[in-house]
């Protein structure tokens, strides 16, 4: 009787069990239904399998440069600092000199140097392996000693070979021969159109390869209007940043190619900078590497655009000099002595309306007029004074420095 019970509990017991293997064989089963297949592959030895982080590096996009960055890569290296020293005259107070004080102090007398040393800092970019380089001449200009730094750290001692005023334009050589030296790349600055982009490169304060952005906001703003009536440029004006110590650095385009020299800064305006078309400097640079003057025709006239507006104005005027024929033309305000104008008989109050049988509207197309004409080229004005017509016959010549 008592081992009858004791099969009955075993039988329930291993019933039991059974049904328990049973259930936690279905859950496993269920549970890995649910979940992903296992791969198909299985790894061989000599070659691991790929990481979470192997994939999802996979899976990411190749970081690309901007076109700024290609550019500067492109024609960065190529830039220069150009330090330059030059020995100037202290001016010496008429008191130092005055022989009561030199009998009064003697010897205590204070002793101020004749000279002292000015040095300054610019930029500029190599245009061959030889070593030319292109730049402002207010940069060297007058300079005793230029020293050209690149960008990789090596210095070379420059020559200043030509410098133009009028265009500030200057070429200076250093030896490049066998030093591998990097170049610039030089565009077209014809092909140039307002809102292309310009990135201006250079050395301000002493910072190499300072890189600034902008586009193209003007083309042919004259000197006149830039402020700067001495020189004869017409300007790229850009929005991109062009500080001191920029002078000299090229002006690139988005492929990396010079299409103008960083110049003439507007102190009194923000966000304007202009620089030298570098066809300017293409058709300049090999005359001025030969150490020639640039021809600059120039007839001695000071001059503002006369519209019969601006006439009418003029003679309604009680206090007016004298009396303005009511036309379009150009108004000589005043004449340089010792000129061409000045002995041709030019006067003041005169309106110049035509150059060689071609009219004439504004003082821009006077300049340029003369400009392209070529020295000792004789140009004919026709001249309104007062009621009267007259045609004058003009002699260009050199342009000089009157200061």
């Amino acid at each position: 009787m008592r081992s009858s019970k004791a099969i009955g509990k075993l039988g329930t017991h291993l019933l039991a069990l059974v049904l328990g293997v049973v259930l936690a064989f279905g859950i496993l089963w269920v549970s890995s239904s649910q979940a992903d297949p296992a791969p198909s592959f299985v790894p061989s030895e000599d070659k691991a399998a790929p990481t979470t982080t192997t994939l999802l590096a996979q899976n990411l996009p190749t970081r690309q440069r901007s076109f700024v960055a290609e550019a500067v890569n492109r024609t960065g290296p190529a830039v220069v600092r150009i330090d330059t020293e030059r020995t100037v005259a202290n001016q010496m107070s008429p008191f130092m000199d005055d022989p009561f004080f030199r009998d009064f102090f003697g010897n205590m007398a204070p002793q101020m140097p004749q000279e002292r040393q000015v040095q300054g800092q610019g930029s500029g970019f190599i245009i061959d392996s030889n070593g030319t380089i292109l730049t402002n001449a207010h940069v060297v200009a007058k300079a005793d000693k230029v020293t050209v730094t690149l960008q990789d750290g090596r210095e070379f001692s420059g020559k200043v070979l030509g410098t133009d005023e009028v265009t500030d334009l200057a070429v200076v050589k250093i030896d490049g021969r066998g030093k591998n030296l990097p170049v610039a790349s030089l565009g077209n600055s014809s092909e140039v159109v307002v809102g292309d982009w310009a990135i201006a490169v250079g050395t301000p304060g002493g910072l190499d390869n300072t890189v600034t952005l902008g586009i193209i906001s003007t083309l042919d703003r004259s000197s006149a209007k830039v402020g700067i009536p001495d020189k004869r440029v017409n300007f790229l004006q850009t929005d991109a940043a062009i500080n001191p110590g920029n002078s000299g650095g090229p002006l690139l385009n988005d492929r990396g190619e010079v299409i103008g020299i960083n110049t003439a800064i507007r102190p009194n305006a923000m966000g304007i900078g202009f620089a030298i078309p570098i066809n300017k400097a293409k058709a300049l640079k090999d005359t001025l590497a030969a150490g020639r003057e640039v021809p600059h025709p120039f007839v001695g006239i000071q001059m503002v655009n006369l519209t019969p507006e601006l006439a009418q104005q003029n003679n309604e005027n009680p206090n007016t000099p004298f009396l303005l024929p009511e036309e379009t033309g150009v108004l000589v305000v005043q004449v340089l002595p010792d000129t061409p104008a000045q002995r041709a008989g030019i006067r003041r109050g005169d309106v110049i309306t035509q150059v060689d049988g071609k009219a004439v509207t504004t003082g821009e197309q006077l300049q340029n007029r003369v400009e392209n004409s070529g020295i000792g080229k004789t140009l004919r004005f026709k001249i309104l004074r007062g009621d009267r017509t007259l045609d004058i016959s003009v002699r260009t010549e050199q342009l000089r420095n009157r200061n």
